[in-house]
């Protein structure tokens, strides 16, 4: 599937609770029509301890949007 946005691509949120916001994309996940942009959609996720991360907890990450609600910059 061909989409209008990369991944590095600096986009704008046009619709949605996050309208109005930037940042670059870092993920495209095609199959679902989801972006990932940095800094837009913030979630807590329950992360378990691990080799790397011995202390887990909560972290927060970057959520997906759909594509159609992000435009190019």
């Amino acid at each position: 599937m061909k989409t209008h946005v990369k991944k590095g691509d600096t986009v704008v949120v046009i619709s949605g609770g996050h309208k109005g916001k930037s940042g670059k994309v870092l993920s495209i996940n095609e199959a679902k029509q989801q972006v990932t942009v940095e800094g837009v959609r913030k979630i807590k996720k329950a992360v378990r301890p691990t080799q790397e991360d011995q202390e887990g907890g909560i972290k927060e990450l970057d959520g997906p949007i759909h594509i159609s609600n992000v435009k190019k910059a």
